[in-house]
């Protein structure tokens, strides 16, 4: 049986503190703190995996709190999520330059709440095991993560390990075709294969509101939602310093941070051109906009195999890198029944087998 996290949380607010209290007390084991030094006293005593802090508490208030706390080398790992009464967005960049992990806005909808929680537990016990057990980590850790945050959005289910083997299979396309000669080696394939399903880890930062609402973008949600691949790249930055051992690591920072960089230049974060994208960001372009288009989304409805390939060959030269998408045209059907099948690796092992 698995062991109940531990959460503690501190807001000098009485009757909120009840209130949260009472909404994790099913799930997780909870710790009350009114004050600064108890919360320090009492993450000592507890060891929590994850603090919640109200940010505008009476005295030193929420960010010198979380300063206090992380004197402590022992206390540097634990997530903080801090408690932001009204709109949180104005608060958002300020609060996680000074560290926090997180933020939600009260009063909490629970499910978003319990969401983001279990999600920030489970980040940073990866980042956990990649620093004390780096030869001892599993890929299985990296995609249960990836599905967890693709997990927010019912409708992206397998999209993480889908994702993994349409990389791998055009990655050997081109290795065979000869294209990229010298550039890119079975050794890059094994290494982009396993970092692809940590393309969207940036998404952990996007909030529930813009990353699931149903309707299209304005334009400042979609600059913040934008900002997940330069998100991604950092926090994947992040892990691989903390794990050199682990180089697919640094092949997933590159991928988090360059995926919807376009042939042209239209791209973002950083509005790079053709070959001066990375390659396994160009692999990782195509990989996902196919699983993107044949997949429902909240804001929009999936189209056929047939339809998303000819948007794929539509976009040759401008959204994609040429000579990736001649190699998924030559692939597409092996694609197509990956998309389709409810056993991903055992139809990825059918093309590996030709």
């Amino acid at each position: 049986m698995t062991e109940m996290k531990r959460i503690l949380v501190v807001d000098d607010n009485i009757s909120n503190l009840k209130q949260i209290g009472a909404l994790l007390a099913k799930d997780y084991k909870v710790s009350l703190a009114t004050s600064e030094e108890q919360a320090i006293s009492m993450s000592m005593r507890k060891k929590p995996d994850l603090i919640l802090l109200d940010l505008d508490m009476h005295g030193a208030g929420g960010l010198d709190a979380m300063a206090a706390l992380k004197l402590n080398p022992l206390m540097r790992r634990i997530p903080v999520i801090f408690m932001v009464d009204g709109g949180a967005a104005g608060d958002e960049a300020r609060l996680r330059t000074a560290g926090a992990a997180d933020l939600v806005a009260r009063p909490v909808e629970p499910e978003t709440f319990r969401h983001k929680i279990e999600l920030n537990i489970r980040c940073a016990c990866f980042k956990a095991t990649l620093e004390d057990e780096p030869a001892y980590l599993y890929d299985g850790n990296a995609i249960s993560l990836a599905e967890r945050i693709e997990g927010r959005d019912a409708n992206t289910e397998g999209h993480a390990a889908r994702t993994g083997k349409y990389v791998g299979m055009l990655g050997r396309k081109l290795i065979e075709s000869g294209v990229f000669e010298g550039g890119l080696t079975d050794a890059d394939v094994e290494m982009i294969e396993r970092a692809a399903p940590l393309h969207d880890i940036g998404k952990i930062a996007i909030s529930d509101g813009i990353l699931l609402k149903p309707g299209k973008l304005n334009c400042k949600e979609f600059a913040l939602m934008k900002r997940h691949a330069a998100i991604g790249a950092e926090v994947l930055g992040n892990m691989y310093a903390q794990a050199p051992a682990q180089h697919y690591l640094q092949f997933a920072r590159i991928i988090a941070g360059s995926h919807h960089e376009r042939y042209d230049g239209n791209g973002y974060p950083c509005g790079l051109v053709g070959d001066n994208i990375p390659i396994c960001g160009r692999i990782m372009a195509v990989a996902d906009v196919y699983d993107s288009l044949i997949g429902n989304r909240v804001y929009k409805k999936g189209v056929d195999h047939a339809e998303a390939c000819e948007i794929i060959v539509g976009e040759k030269g401008r959204q994609f890198d040429p000579h990736v998408v001649d190699a998924f045209i030559s692939i597409k059907d092996f694609m197509g029944e990956i998309s389709s099948s409810t056993n991903v690796t055992a139809a990825a092992a059918r093309f590996a087998a030709l």
